[in-house]
C-alpha cells in the first residue's frame, strides 16, 4: 500500500484497482503516510497558509427537489428567507473588516435572484471591495447567465457535481435534473474563464467505492481549480432521513488522494466535515486541505440554511470567531492568511 501512495504522489495517477484499494484501505500506517505525503505536497505549492472565504448563505429558497437536501422545494418545514441587497453588502462590510478577501454567495436556485439582479449585486461588491474575489454558488444556469455574472466581475463559481455516476445521480435527484446538464454547466463555466469548483458527497445513499473512483477520474479529466467534498449527512425532512451518514475518515482519505492527484487544487475542509467530527477541519489540513469557509451570514438565518441536520453555526466556523480559528490552526502548525487565495496552477 505504501508503494502505491508513493507512486500516486510521483505519477499523480494509479490503475483503477490500485486507486480503489487506497479508497477502501484499512491500514493505519499506510493511511498516516497518505496524510503525510498529501500535506507535504500542499506545503510545496501553498506552504502552510490556510485561505479563509466568507460564506454568505443569502437565500434558502430553491426550485429543485433533490432528495438529500434540507432546503428542497417540497420541504414545507423549512423556514424560508432571502437576504436583501443591503443585508448582503453589510455581510461583506463586516467580513472585510475581519480580514476576508473572498466572499462566497451561496444559495438555492431561487428565481427571485434574476440574472441582472445578481449581476448588479456582484458589481456592487466589486466596486466596494476591488481587492476581493467574488465566488458564486447558485446552481445550474444557462451559459448566457454565467457569462453575464462573469462580465459583472464574478471570479469563481462552485457547482458540486455530487456524483459522476449516472445511475447514482438519478437516485439522488428528481427526474428533471440530469448529470449531463450538470457537466454542461461545469464545462461552460470553465470555458468562460471562471476559477471553477466541483465536488461530491462521501457516503451518499447507494454509493459504492467504484462510484467514488469515478469521481476521482472525473476530477482528473476536468482539472477543476477547487474541489469541495464532504460527508453525506441526512436531514430529517428528506427521503433519506434514515440513511447513515458518511464518515470523517473516508472524507479525509479522499482529501489526501485528491491532493496527490491534483497538487495545485484549492481544497476546503468543509463545514460538513466539522459537523461529523468536531476537529474535522483541523484534521483536514493534515490531509492536504488549505481552505476554510467561515459563515458571514446574519446569525438570525444561519440555522435556516439547513442542507443537513445538526449543521454547526457557531464557534470556529462562524466568521466572528476568526481569532479562535487562527488560534486553533496555529496550534496545528498552520497560518490563516488575509489574501484572495487564488489557484496557483498554470493556465485554465
Amino acid at each position: 500500500m505504501k508503494d502505491r501512495i508513493r507512486r500516486l504522489e510521483q505519477d499523480r495517477d494509479l490503475p483503477d484497482r490500485d486507486l480503489l484499494d487506497l479508497i477502501v484501505m484499512q491500514d493505519a500506517e499506510a493511511e498516516a503516510l497518505l496524510a503525510q505525503r498529501a500535506a507535504a505536497v500542499r506545503q510545496q505549492v501553498y506552504g502552510r497558509d490556510v485561505f479563509i472565504r466568507g460564506l454568505i448563505e443569502f437565500t434558502n429558497y430553491c426550485r429543485n427537489d433533490c432528495f438529500y437536501c434540507g432546503i428542497r422545494r417540497s420541504n414545507a418545514c423549512a423556514q424560508r428567507y432571502r437576504l436583501t441587497r443591503e443585508e448582503i453588502l453589510a455581510c461583506c462590510r463586516a467580513g472585510y473588516g475581519l480580514g476576508f478577501r473572498t466572499f462566497v454567495l451561496q444559495g438555492g436556485e431561487d428565481p427571485f435572484f434574476t440574472t441582472e439582479r445578481l449581476a448588479e449585486l456582484v458589481r456592487a461588491i466589486k466596486r466596494a471591495y476591488p481587492d476581493c474575489a467574488v465566488t458564486l454558488s447558485v446552481g445550474e444556469k444557462d451559459r448566457a447567465t454565467y457569462q453575464a455574472w462573469f462580465d459583472a466581475g464574478a471570479d469563481r463559481y462552485l457547482l458540486r457535481h455530487e456524483t459522476a455516476d449516472e445511475g447514482l445521480y438519478r437516485r439522488l435527484h428528481p427526474e428533471e435534473l440530469s448529470l449531463q446538464n450538470r457537466m454542461r454547466c461545469l464545462r461552460d463555466l470553465k470555458d468562460i474563464g471562471y476559477q471553477v469548483g466541483c465536488g461530491f458527497m462521501v457516503g451518499a445513499p447507494f454509493q459504492t467505492p467504484e462510484m467514488l473512483l469515478k469521481d476521482l477520474r472525473f476530477l482528473q479529466a476536468f482539472q477543476p481549480h477547487m474541489v469541495g467534498i464532504g460527508p453525506f449527512i441526512p436531514h430529517r425532512d428528506t427521503p433519506f432521513r434514515d440513511c447513515p451518514p458518511g464518515t470523517a475518515q473516508m472524507t479525509l482519505r479522499l482529501l489526501a488522494i485528491i491532493r496527490l492527484t491534483l497538487p495545485h487544487v484549492l481544497l476546503p475542509a468543509t463545514t460538513a466535515l466539522g459537523t461529523v467530527q468536531s476537529d474535522g477541519r483541523q484534521r483536514g489540513m493534515g490531509y492536504g486541505a488549505n481552505v476554510v469557509m467561515p459563515n458571514l451570514s446574519p446569525l438570525s438565518v444561519r440555522k435556516k440554511y439547513a442542507l443537513y441536520d445538526n449543521k454547526i453555526s457557531t464557534g470556529e466556523e462562524a466568521a466572528e470567531s476568526v481569532a479562535l480559528l487562527k488560534q486553533s490552526m496555529a496550534a496545528a502548525g498552520y497560518r490563516v492568511v488575509t489574501a484572495r487565495g487564488d489557484w496557483k496552477g498554470g493556465g485554465q
